[in-house]
């Protein structure tokens, strides 16, 4: 006999967000989409290192208690006994309560009740953001959510009946909208979206979800349909003439912008890691907190050197990434960097744990110049595809050089990489040196990409509207 669908926490709360999605998780439980990236494994592996952590700071509470009724099955993360009934505790590695938190917390108050259990305080235990390591007796803040998860409860016996029922017919018919990458990205997300055309309208610059249905619900596809009477923003307005006329769009003001990058230049890149429990001195939970860097300076005649760091263990890297950023940057009149606002926070981070160079790391955050704005305000092409990001700009703008022969290519993957190099101790011998070898790569290339792009800027001054290339 074919066992009875059950529903538990995590397919409640896939079922609230899309019936389509939750009938594929139980029919498909093997779907490739459900296979685990690297980056979704990493979250739910610091997930249960905080769940673990957690119940040292509820001494004599019950973890991971499991309840059967309604047809759906939870285990609590941590239930506290008292005289007059018993205080559910959910146990998140986020900062602060979401709303989406209330619906899994409603539906194990909603199944304990039926069970009998008179519960009567629901909590969600997540990570102090006001924490600094190594001062980790303060790593949680436990918050009541008793009344929100009253407001939410009529509302659970209804929807577990409606996805009972739903899971036991055939894959609903679910139009797709906003649902499907809030409160998360659904991983089924390709199956229901069709492929969009080139320039479709969502590819305008910071377009809203709502603005592009508005769009479409008028019939207008892609930027080519757009009304030529339609009043746009400076940025927007510029993206649709260079995909309309296919031509890149340069403003005569970009040659005034230069001038705020007047050599001799250093060109700055970090890589970072964060922790959901912080591991260095004076780190909060999730700071994203800098291990490696590149300077790419530039000397004399036009010759560049190289400068890099690279963390190599889990003692603190800060004090030695520190000195080579000083020692590289000095003399430096301007520091470029692309999206400075990251660059400034590591270096904001570095002062932090190393007063020595404070001085000197907040006089390179003062020189700091930012690429992206500079290509966001006055040039377009049609090749961005509505991202100024260096990975989209940089091919677009200097043909030939990308990051798609480098065995790491995005941030997210070198996040995750440096977090093994840090802590695996596994991790040895040749796989180790080829990791760094990697790692030094990506981030050479970031810089370096930085040089080219803004020397093939220099070249665009002045130049209103160029053919494509």
């Amino acid at each position: 006999m074919t066992a009875p669908i059950r529903l538990s926490k995590s397919r409640f709360v896939s079922g609230l967000q899309c019936h389509k999605q939750l009938w594929w998780k139980v029919h498909e439980p093997r779907a490739p989409e459900l296979e685990a990236e690297p980056a979704l494994k990493n979250r739910f592996e610091q997930g249960a290192e905080v769940g673990q952590a957690a119940r040292r700071y509820v001494p004599g509470g019950d973890y991971e208690a499991s309840f059967v009724a309604a047809e759906t099955a939870v285990a609590v993360d941590i239930l506290e006994r008292h005289p007059d009934g018993v205080a559910l505790i959910e146990v998140k590695a986020s900062n602060h309560v979401k709303r989406e938190h209330i619906p899994d917390v409603a539906l194990q108050v909603h199944v304990l009740r039926q069970a009998g259990l008179n519960v009567r305080r629901a909590d969600v235990m997540h990570l102090n953001p006001e924490c600094r390591f190594p001062h980790l007796d303060a790593l949680f803040v436990r918050e009541e959510v008793t009344e929100k998860v009253d407001l939410f409860l009529p509302v659970v016996p209804g929807e577990i009946a409606a996805q009972l029922a739903m899971l036991a017919g055939p894959l609903p018919d679910v139009p797709i909208g906003e649902h499907c990458t809030k409160p998360y990205a659904c991983p089924f997300l390709k199956r229901c979206w069709p492929a969009l055309p080139e320039h479709h309208i969502s590819t305008l610059y910071t377009i809203p979800r709502r603005k592009v249905e508005e769009y479409q619900a008028r019939g207008i596809e892609t930027i080519h349909d757009l009304p030529t009477d339609l009043e746009l923003g400076v940025i927007h307005a510029r993206q649709v003439k260079a995909v309309t006329t296919g031509r890149m769009v340069v403003e005569p003001s970009l040659a005034a912008a230069l001038a705020a990058f007047a050599p001799p230049l250093a060109y700055l890149d970090f890589e970072t890691v964060g922790y959901a429990i912080p591991r260095f001195t004076g780190c909060r939970p999730w700071e994203n907190m800098p291990v490696q860097c590149s300077v790419h300076r530039e000397g004399a005649k036009g010759r560049f050197t190289h400068h890099a760091f690279l963390a190599d263990g889990p003692a603190d890297p800060r004090p030695a990434m520190a000195e080579l950023v000083v020692e590289a940057c000095a003399g430096a009149k301007k520091v470029v960097a692309h999206h400075a606002t990251f660059e400034r926070e590591c270096l904001k981070n570095l002062a932090a744990a190393v007063p020595s160079l404070a001085t000197e790391l907040e006089a390179i955050a003062a020189r700091l110049v930012d690429l992206l704005p500079l290509v966001r305000n006055h040039i377009y092409h049609p090749d961005f595809g509505g991202s100024f990001s260096i990975k989209t700009v940089l091919p677009a703008l200097v043909p030939g050089l990308s990051y798609d022969d480098l065995a790491i290519n995005d941030g997210e993957t070198a996040s995750l990489e440096l977090m093994r190099l840090l802590f695996d101790e596994t991790l040895k011998g040749e796989e180790r040196a080829g990791l760094r070898r990697a790692l030094l790569a990506y981030c050479e290339r970031d810089t370096w990409a930085m040089v080219k792009l803004l020397e093939r800027i220099r070249g665009l001054a002045g130049a209103e509207q160029l053919e494509l290339f």
